[in-house]
């Protein structure tokens, strides 16, 4: 009980101190891209009335100051700085920040995975520190640590002096990684990127998916691409991302519409074409389920936001 004490107050002070750093740096944006790649720093003021659309790549995921939800189909993953988000495949998500404010807004931070370098760490990890247990899932919560979030006070300290990040920077990635490995949540991500595994098998029809969401996409392609059966195939790939592979091109196509739309000045009729909509009704009528309005009022609500 008293570990657990000394542990909580750790992680409050740590997370106080990165909370600091990250408000220094990100100022009074949203997002920030670090020098380091891969490590990005996010801030809300307020807490949102619903969740946003996204796309979540193999990445850990810090909330340090305020409360934030990932949704992945019907599963709600909540985090805060005492618990942090893991994610082994790039995914279609709901997220939404449930805690922030003005004078103490959401502060969080993701560092994405980079696959190889923990694919070297894994033959690395002794077999008594080795957790067998596997969820089915590809976005898992583990408990922050002190040791865990004192890594990421280094690397964060560590951005401002370019020589000593090149060397250093690398090194404090791998730590991370490989406190990971040895958690409670270790045995997923070995499971995804050690050669031969379904979750692995799966990764690649996710790849071809993203790479093709404007094609039109048989079932048993994807699952010849895994080289499983097609029930099997289906099976694994809703395990593992809580969504078939239709409505997984389906979230990946409406996405890039809304991206299109937006950022391209595109109307929800082109949008859809582009994407690979044949019939822009079905394309509303889908859009409307995901963003929760219509194509239109969706832009419009948008840009009086921004305005």
């Amino acid at each position: 009980m008293l570990s657990e004490k000394n542990d909580k107050a750790q992680i409050e002070t740590i997370s106080a101190q990165l909370a600091t750093e990250i408000s220094a740096r990100i100022g009074h944006a949203e997002t920030y891209q670090t020098p380091i790649e891969g490590f990005e720093f996010y801030r809300q003021t307020k807490a949102a009335e619903t969740s946003c659309a996204c796309i979540v790549e193999p990445s850990i995921a810090l909330v340090v100051q305020g409360k934030k939800s990932m949704a992945l189909g019907d599963e709600i993953f909540n985090y805060d700085p005492y618990k942090f988000l893991i994610t082994s495949l790039d995914l279609p998500a709901k997220m939404q920040v449930l805690e922030a404010r003005q004078d103490k807004p959401y502060l969080g931070l993701v560092l994405k995975f980079d696959l190889a370098v923990i694919s070297e760490l894994i033959v690395q990890v002794p077999f008594n520190r080795l957790n067998t247990v596997v969820t089915d899932k590809s976005m898992v919560l583990g408990d922050t640590t002190p040791v865990l979030l004192d890594a990421f006070k280094r690397l964060i300290d560590v951005m401002d002096d370019e020589d000593s990040r090149n060397v250093i920077a690398p090194m404090i990635k791998r730590e991370i990684y490989w406190r990971i490995l040895i958690s409670e949540q270790g045995a997923r991500l070995r499971q995804i990127v050690s050669a031969g595994t379904q979750g692995v098998r799966i990764a690649r029809s996710i790849e071809w998916l993203r790479n093709h969401y404007d094609e039109p996409q048989k079932t048993e392609d994807l699952a010849q691409l895994a080289q499983m059966s097609k029930s099997t195939f289906h099976h694994h790939f809703r395990e593992l991302t809580s969504m078939s592979p239709l409505q997984y091109q389906k979230r990946l196509r409406l996405m890039e519409a809304r991206r299109l739309m937006l950022g391209e000045d595109l109307d929800a009729s082109a949008a859809a074409y582009k994407v690979g909509y044949e019939s822009p009704s079905q394309f509303s009528r889908e859009y409307s389920r995901l963003f929760g309005m219509s194509p239109k009022k969706d832009v419009e609500a948008y840009w009086k936001q921004a305005g």
